[in-house]
């Protein structure tokens, strides 16, 4: 059974920091695209970061431009999420998805698989 299990949210203040983490198993992603996604409350969900094979590529959304950074190791089978400068409208849940067999920025319904989400509070 494939998982994708996120880690690292919780609340922060404005400014401050945090590094999610995107645990899979049940198969490797190695060669495949891999996402974070976030949904602010009573908003739908939003693009924030993806990250191709080997980190060959990194496409990142405006709004996180400069204070993101996504990574991979593929060793651990591991996507991350540095947060930077963190602001109250980055509060939202935080998820990662993996696509199947491509390895290209796409639309979201590319993504196959997905986490359960971890929740992100900034307070200002």
């Amino acid at each position: 059974q494939v998982q994708l299990v996120e880690s690292g949210g919780g609340l922060v203040q404005a400014g401050g920091s945090l590094r999610l983490s995107c645990a899979a198993s049940g198969r490797t992603f190695n060669s495949n695209l891999m996402g974070w996604f976030r949904q602010p409350p009573g908003k739908e969900r939003e693009f924030v970061a993806a990250i191709t094979s080997a980190g060959g590529n990194t496409y990142s959304a405006n709004s996180v431009k400069g204070r993101f950074t996504i990574s991979r190791d593929d060793a651990k089978n591991t996507m991350y999420l540095q947060m930077n400068s963190l602001i109250a409208e980055d509060t939202a849940v935080y998820y990662c998805a993996a696509k199947s067999g491509r390895n290209k920025l796409g639309p979201t319904r590319e993504y196959d698989y997905w986490g359960q989400g971890t929740q992100v509070t900034v307070s200002s």
